[in-house]
């Protein structure tokens, strides 16, 4: 997979998990009257998204992977929320289990994204 489409596949997928974290904010907000955690939980999940989409701008192919660090930085983050909110029974099993999976693939494909930019920033100079 070129670089270009995994950026695609990216951008797409950090979006769709942002639309799902908004919504489990939502009903956990609604049903459960949890507003604290899940407000940090509704920052850290759509800066993903939020960083990666600033990362297509990026004026070099340095800067490019510091924004791409950055959201990596955000979805760990938020791993730890989703974590924090299932251990304390905001979350079912069910509910968490299912974020989290989405959580982790976005996790590897940043890892995988800033892998790759930092050997071509290598080869390149």
């Amino acid at each position: 997979m070129n670089n270009h489409v995994q950026q695609s596949v990216l951008k797409t997928k950090s979006f769709l998990f942002a639309i799902r974290i908004v919504r489990l904010c939502q009903h956990v907000q609604s049903v459960r009257k949890e507003y604290v955690l899940t407000k940090q939980l509704l920052r850290s999940g759509t800066s993903v998204g939020a960083m990666i989409r600033e990362a297509e701008y990026a004026e070099s192919k340095s800067d490019f992977a510091h924004k791409m660090a950055i959201a990596r930085k955000e979805i760990n983050e938020t791993l730890y929320w989703l974590d924090l909110l299932a251990a304390t029974d905001y979350l079912t099993l069910k509910e968490a289990e299912s974020v989290h999976a989405d959580a982790l693939e976005l996790l590897k494909m940043l890892t995988s994204t800033i892998k790759t930019v930092k050997i071509n920033l290598v080869t390149s100079s």
